[in-house]
Formats: C-alpha cells, structure tokens, sequence
C-alpha cells in the first residue's frame, strides 16, 4: 500500500517539475522531498523522475502515477466542496474566473451589492484570458462569453482583438472582415480593458461591448446603428457545486444583475 504523504510530495513534484519548487510549497527542505521522492520509487521499484538540467521529467511510470494523484486530487477537492456545501448557510470563499474586461468594468463594481447581501462570503476574482479547468477545480464557477458596424472606418486605426486571442466568435468574424479593409493602421490587443484604454486616449476607434462603455462618458459611440450579433454568455461550474449555496447565490445574483443592465434599470 502506497504511503499517502509520498504520493503527496510527488503529486507536488510532478506538478511543479522542481524538488526545490516543491518543497516551498510543502514547506519541506529539498532533501526531505528527496527522501520521500527515493522511498516511493523504492516502494514500487520504478523510476519515476528523469534527472534533467533543466529540471525533473517524469519517466513513463511517473506519468501514470501522476494521472492517478490527480484523480485523487480531484475527488478530494469535490467531497471537500461537497462537505463545505452541505449547509443552508452561503459562507466560505467562491473562486469566479472571467475575462480581464468583465471582471474588472462590469462586475467588479457591481460586487458591493453582492457582499452587503452575502456578508460572510468571499470572492476569489480570477481575471484572465485564459479558459480555467473546473473539474479539476482551477475555480469553481466560470463567466466566459464567445461574443461582440461599419462607420466609415478608412481613414481611422481599428482597435480589435490580436488574431490568437480569445474571443466570442461573432467578434471574430466581424473583425476579420473589417481588417481586410484599407485601414490608415490597426493596433491589435487581447483584451478588452486595453482596447477601453487605448479608445480612451484617442488611439483610434475600438470594438467595445455595451456594458464597458456605458459608463465611460469620454467616449464616442461612431456607429449607433451598428450592432454585432447576439451571443452567448455561460455560467459555469463543476457537476459536484450544482447544489451548492454559494454557486446558487452567485448565480442568481449576476443573473440579476444582467437582467437589470439590460433593461435599463
């Protein structure tokens, strides 16, 4: 039977591809993560690291092990949320992942209502582009969206998204069209605070979604007739928090609040 503290630093190892890194974050010295490393590969008499320059490789044998302590990563982070979860009160902390620009311009300001709701409830903000893994628990719930005509753009520098950035597929296409034309220049950003940045100092003309440029009086709508295709916002979260009181009261606060901004409350 494997030691569980062993298959513990090795998961640490594995992950970090250091005994150093790992160590740190074990709050263990190098040679006792070297310990445990020697008497788990003698315990199953496999080899599971390659000692590298650049660092720890794991062999085939090392590979395998490492698909099963993430597994068991896995099911113990679930039945850890699951016990967490288990009471009618809303506490503990919610780790929400989204883009840079609706984390930071819409849904950071609109947080204080949701905290003088949910008092004992923390928020781990998680503002990138991109895609966080929810089963294996990177967050716990996500807000992702595959999102955002033709004012006479010639003679002006486009602002839009880099041609390897993430980004809601209506956008995409509506851009690639756009950046076939005889632009004067396009500047090229990914994401969608850069592009409110750049708008703002008078670069050129940026592709903004609504609920950024509302509330930023600086700028100019150019094209009011002009609306990019309808598209789809997803919340989401790992199967095990489908009852979980924190992801409920998320939820049904940004769901809210998304039906009052767009009714003009």
């Amino acid at each position: 039977m494997m030691d569980w503290d062993k298959l513990r630093v090795f998961h640490a190892v594995a992950e970090a591809g250091s005994l150093t890194h790992a160590g740190e974050s074990l709050h263990l010295s190098q040679s006792a993560v070297s310990r445990q490393i020697r008497g788990l590969e003698e315990s199953l008499g496999a080899t599971l690291f390659h000692r590298h320059a650049r660092g720890l490789i794991l062999t085939e044998q090392g590979e395998l092990l490492l698909d099963a302590t993430r597994e068991m990563t896995r099911r113990l982070l679930a039945a850890g949320a699951r016990i967490r979860d288990s009471k009618d009160e809303v506490f503990g902390e919610l780790r929400v992942t989204t883009t840079v620009g609706f984390g930071a311009l819409w849904l950071t300001p609109r947080l204080p209502r949701f905290f003088a709701m949910y008092p004992d409830l923390s928020v781990n903000l998680l503002m990138t582009e991109n895609v966080l893994d929810l089963p294996m628990r990177e967050a716990d719930v996500a807000i992702r969206m595959r999102e955002p005509q033709q004012a006479e753009l010639r003679d002006h520098r486009l602002i839009g998204f880099s041609p390897n950035a993430q980004q809601p597929t209506p956008v995409g296409y509506w851009l690639n069209a756009q950046l076939d034309l005889a632009h004067r220049a396009t500047l090229m950003m990914n994401n969608y605070f850069a592009m409110l940045q750049a708008a703002e100092f008078g670069i050129g003309i940026a592709v903004l979604p609504d609920y950024l440029a509302v509330d930023h009086t600086s700028l100019t709508l150019v094209a009011p007739k002009l609306h990019s295709p309808a598209f789809t916002v997803f919340f989401a979260y790992p199967e095990e928090l489908r009852r979980s009181r924190r992801v409920e009261a998320f939820r049904d606060f940004v769901t809210a609040e998304v039906e009052a901004f767009r009714s003009g409350r």
